[in-house]
């Protein structure tokens, strides 16, 4: 792993949890306090405006755009816009509690998801690591647990769209070759059209107010710009980080964000703050210092063991089988462990 590519990780990270702090903070503050509840309409120009300013960015050459299969792109747009409705209509169904448990869920189900699917193997300690996070997450956020049958429904579709989506972000950035701007590119309009056509009948359903009969004041215009000039960095730094890590890594940075919203909460906000909250945000903060060291381990063990020369393998490694090659002569020469040698 270069030292680049590196940095190039550390940057999208801390994008991506500035960027996603500030819009929660703004969010709030337009819904909450300006009286703007229309979530899903909101995202939908979110993923309006993050589109329009590619294009701009795409005309002035800042990247180059890359054909992707068009099944491919629609489904996956269509699949992450759905699973950002889901998400929300899980917030509006069931409690808080039990919505920050299907958040906690996704990353289970994602490690079970990628090891059956991808055949991807997770360590005992990465595993470990990720049980002491959600349980920390799950200490400083859950509190009611209020069950209902059309939530847990909602809410387990949420769970499997939103590991499908991830994983696929992953997947196609590696699979085709093309980098997080150019994925978001060609999705973002398929996402924001089935918001866009869902987004006021989900907020109604949810609200009970129409998104066309609101009062546009300057300042809600103005945290609403606001919100979705943030949004562009907040997609862009999603799809980047995916791209670089992993879905698990997402989500575990994820947990990260909620841990400092709660702390900016209590602090810029003054919102209600327990002991509980601050001993859930100590055993996350320590759960995600447990998965960072051993995901660093890990990788540094696999660049070794990449690197090696072939005199360093273990002889099962160095084994080859014999290779016949013909001289001039018209003899068989065999080829075995990189030497040549007459028969």
């Amino acid at each position: 792993m270069t030292a680049g590519f590196q940095l190039g990780v550390i940057g999208s990270l801390t994008l991506s949890v500035a960027s996603s702090v500030a819009i929660v903070i703004c969010n709030k503050a337009l819904i909450s306090t300006l009286g703007f509840p229309f979530a899903t309409t909101l995202t939908s120009w979110h993923l309006m405006v993050t589109f329009c300013t590619l294009h701009v960015a795409q005309r002035l050459r800042f990247f180059e755009p890359k054909a992707i299969d068009g099944q491919t792109v629609v489904l996956f747009g269509l699949l992450n816009g759905t699973s950002i409705g889901l998400l929300n209509l899980s917030l509006g169904f069931n409690s808080i509690g039990f919505y920050q448990m299907t958040k906690l869920a996704i990353i289970p189900f994602t490690v079970l998801l990628e090891t059956i699917f991808l055949k991807k193997r997770f360590s005992e300690t990465i595993k470990f690591s990720l049980l002491v996070l959600l349980l920390g997450v799950g200490i400083a956020s859950v509190t009611d647990l209020k069950l209902n049958f059309l939530g847990s429904i909602l809410s387990g579709l949420a769970i499997a769209t939103t590991c499908v989506g991830q994983i696929l972000t992953n997947t196609i950035q590696r699979k085709l070759k093309v980098s997080s701007t150019q994925l978001l590119y060609q999705s973002a309009p398929y996402q924001a059209a089935i918001l866009f056509a869902t987004g006021p009948f989900v907020d109604q359903l949810l609200t009970d107010r129409s998104v066309f009969a609101h009062k546009y004041t300057a300042p809600v215009v103005g945290f609403i710009v606001l919100s979705c000039l943030i949004a562009v960095s907040v997609n862009f730094s999603t799809f980047l980080v995916i791209g670089t890590t992993s879905p698990v890594t997402y989500q575990v940075l994820g947990h990260l964000k909620t841990c400092l919203v709660l702390s900016f909460g209590y602090t810029l906000l003054r919102d209600p703050f327990t002991a509980r909250n601050i001993l859930g945000i100590l055993v996350a903060i320590f759960g995600m210092a447990l998965y960072s060291y051993f995901s660093v381990r890990e990788g540094r063990k696999k660049s070794a063991g990449d690197a090696l020369p072939v005199s360093q393998m273990p002889d099962k490694e160095k084994e080859t089988e014999p290779l016949l090659v013909a001289t001039k002569d018209g003899s068989d020469t065999k080829k075995a462990n990189g030497v040549a040698h007459d028969c």
